[in-house]
């Protein structure tokens, strides 16, 4: 195999098994170990039942026959045996390589008033805004001052940038109070554009070395007005609404368990899907070292930049779990389990 895909890129984890993939799904039974994180997976149902009973009864056959699957310790490739049919994603190149990224729930230390060193506002969504809501570049230019949207200051406009890009993120004021959670309250509209695609472009990161961890070391190294033009060139900015005593939660409301939780483009994974997804491995540095595993996870979210056969794991909340969410960039082989096509359950669409 390594002789015969020596032209294809493989440092990403990418694998070239089963020759190209025509439709977006082909039915096939995967023969792997059985997945490590069969426990986060069980939590992660049990909190759909008890948060969303209505996402749990339209997948209630899947759910119980990924569990009788579990109990009866039947193997990857036995899922028809539950009444189940495992549908192989084609990939981003048709060879089954599905996008793989990574997000997080950072933990910000904040101000509720600004002062000399937490000075970058984090926002609530405006409400009755008239037209169009304004650009990150007006924002920055101040077009929200004296309207009292400002819900915390930070130290750090980085870091902001991070939690828009998570989506949500916990606010310690270090006051003695507990975390607050700052969920996600909406996004002012406008494109959104990459600034790590942008800093590869200007030639200040190289291409195989860009990730979270590096594009926050370049915002270290820079004045704060370099760092707010090249902000500025995303003109999406995403709101925030303040919940104390909260849980992490993806679009669908549903608290999510760390690495048995995605989102996905809900067109091709609907919420609430299941999936065996084939996850490379990174060292400490973000370096595919090779080795794999696989994980049952649910699609619970969705993300701006998540779209066709892209899938990002959420990891977890503070600093280790932005760490490995901000290597990842990585492909894997992806499989929808869904009831075969004569059930009253739907098959995958786009096969």
């Amino acid at each position: 195999m390594i002789t015969g895909c020596k032209n294809y890129p493989t440092e990403q984890g990418q694998q070239y098994l089963d020759g190209t993939l025509s439709p977006i799904f082909n039915v096939s039974q995967p023969r792997l170990t059985k997945p490590v994180n069969i426990d986060d997976y069980l939590q992660q149902v049990k909190l759909i039942e008890q948060v969303s009973p209505s996402l749990y009864k339209k997948n209630q056959v899947i759910y119980e026959a990924v569990n009788q699957w579990i109990n009866t310790n039947l193997a990857t490739n036995e899922f028809n045996r539950v009444g189940l049919t495992s549908y192989l994603l084609s990939g981003q190149d048709n060879y089954a390589n599905v996008h793989l990224t990574g997000y997080y729930t950072p933990v910000l230390k904040a101000r509720h008033y600004p002062d000399d060193q937490f000075r970058y506002p984090l926002y609530a969504k405006p409400d009755n805004w008239q037209g169009e809501l304004p650009t990150r570049e007006q924002i920055y230019n101040g077009i929200f001052a004296g309207r009292q949207l400002e819900i915390a200051y930070t130290q750090s406009l980085i870091d902001n940038f991070i939690m828009e890009v998570q989506g949500s993120g916990y606010i310690d004021f270090e006051n003695g109070e507990p975390l607050v959670f700052f969920g996600y309250s909406g996004k002012n509209g406008h494109p959104y554009q990459s600034i790590g695609r942008l800093l590869i472009e200007q030639g200040q990161i190289d291409r195989d070395k860009i990730s979270m961890q590096a594009i926050k070391a370049w915002a270290e190294q820079q004045d704060p007005q370099t760092v707010i033009e090249l902000l500025k060139q995303n003109a999406s900015a995403v709101f925030f609404k303040p919940q104390p005593n909260a849980a992490v939660v993806g679009s669908t409301g549903i608290p999510l368990v760390a690495k048995a939780s995605v989102a996905s483009d809900q067109s091709i994974i609907p919420a609430g899907s299941v999936m065996l997804i084939d996850v490379p491995l990174l060292d400490d540095k973000g370096i595919y070292n090779g080795q794999r595993e696989l994980r049952l996870m649910i699609a619970l979210d969705i993300g701006g930049a998540i779209k066709g056969q892209h899938l990002d794991i959420y990891q977890g909340i503070g600093d280790d779990a932005g760490h490995q969410a901000g290597f990842y960039n990585h492909y894997g082989r992806v499989w929808l389990l869904t009831p075969p096509p004569n059930s009253h359950l739907a098959k995958p669409q786009n096969e």
